[in-house]
């Protein structure tokens, strides 16, 4: 079995409860049982992370100025005596370049939001420089692929590798789904939390609930800002539950339990891992027009412009009048969900990592 090294940004949780979308993902990778390849995960936090996989602390260098520079040195120094051959870098173009650099490993970069606005990337030359410099480059979605090549000439070495689910550990689905509307993410202005507010209060559906999971950040102890004190009591006016935080365990259960998922981003969402978990889960699903988004959802949801209100409370009333139409959403989003399966994915990574070890 191979070896690699995969380096997590260093503000990533790689533990239960304590995980955001990328550490879910390194986690659901590395421990795909078809793999030929064996992970350590580096990362910034303390250990223990999730059980059974093997996971090393990056102790930072002071000798740098910026702190990613200190986490790459830290990685660097971790990885010396014992480079692997390949090493894969999850959403830090600096530190990917500077593993490059000093380690004589393969280093490809996995890209989860747009480089444009990442330090080593901003420009097309920084971008250029980027993919030559590289062994390969990953963005999650061809929304990110174009972002990144945009003034750069394109090239073999960037490569679309979506993001995945285990749609077999994802919880049972009830035989008949309750009348509820679910909200699952940040609850911040970019996710659109404050514009699903907004609609449930227009769309007035008797009998059906409105719940929001989520708090500004992805962990139990997630500070209380502006925006949610401005956020609760219109949240209360329109009727709406705001659970807070919750692990991503009891959102998957909430998702199998909802008949409608809204995800109403207004910034262009790098994949839409929500959209996803919602389609998988068999809910019907109404996103938002940004990003990657569509690219993930296609035909399988109702898309809405995130900029209209009106028209997320239009989409919530059609659905919640029409049992048989929101059943064949939820059909269309299970069967599009098997596109990105774990064991698909999983094998697609393998091949392309042999591909990159063969040069």
């Amino acid at each position: 079995m191979k070896h690699i090294a995969i380096v997590l940004p260093p503000r990533e949780g790689f533990a239960p409860g304590a995980s955001g979308a990328v550490g879910l993902l390194v986690h659901r990778l590395v421990t795909w049982p078809g793999s030929a390849f064996e992970g350590l995960v580096v990362g910034a936090m303390a250990p223990p992370g999730f059980a059974g996989v093997a996971y090393r602390q990056v102790v930072p260098v002071w000798h740098a100025w910026r702190q990613t520079s200190r986490y790459a040195g830290g990685v660097i120094r971790l990885l010396r005596a014992d480079p692997p051959a390949l090493i894969e870098v999850h959403n830090r173009p600096e530190v990917a370049l500077a593993l490059a650099s000093a380690l004589p490993s393969r280093v490809t970069l996995f890209l989860h939001n747009d480089p444009q606005g990442m330090r080593g990337a901003r420009s097309p030359n920084e971008r250029a420089r980027l993919v030559a410099a590289l062994a390969g480059v990953l963005p999650v979605s061809n929304w990110l692929r174009d972002r990144l090549l945009e003034g750069v000439p394109d090239t073999a070495r960037v490569r679309v590798m979506p993001n995945c689910l285990d749609l077999s550990a994802l919880p049972p689905r009830p035989v008949c789904r309750e009348p509820l509307v679910l909200f699952a993410g940040r609850l911040v202005a970019d996710k659109g939390a404050d514009l699903f507010v907004e609609a449930w209060g227009r769309a007035a559906l008797p009998g059906w609930r409105a719940e929001m999971i989520g708090a500004d950040r992805f962990r139990a102890d997630s500070p209380e800002t502006p925006f949610l004190r401005d956020l609760r009591p219109r949240a209360a006016r329109a009727g709406i539950s705001l659970l807070g935080y919750r692990p991503h365990a009891e959102v998957l259960a909430a998702m199998a339990r909802a008949a409608v998922v809204v995800v109403p981003s207004r910034w262009q969402e790098p994949f839409g891992l929500t959209a996803l978990e919602a389609m998988a889960s068999g809910a019907a699903l109404i996103y938002a027009s940004r990003g990657g988004l569509p690219e993930v959802a296609g035909d399988a949801g109702l898309v809405f412009d995130p900029d209209e209100p009106a028209k997320l409370a239009e989409a919530l009333r059609c659905l919640a009048g029409d049992p048989e139409r929101l059943a064949g959403l939820g059909a269309r989003g299970r069967a599009r969900a098997r596109m990105f399966d774990l064991p698909e994915a999983g094998m697609r990574l393998d091949a392309y990592r042999q591909e990159v070890l063969q040069g």
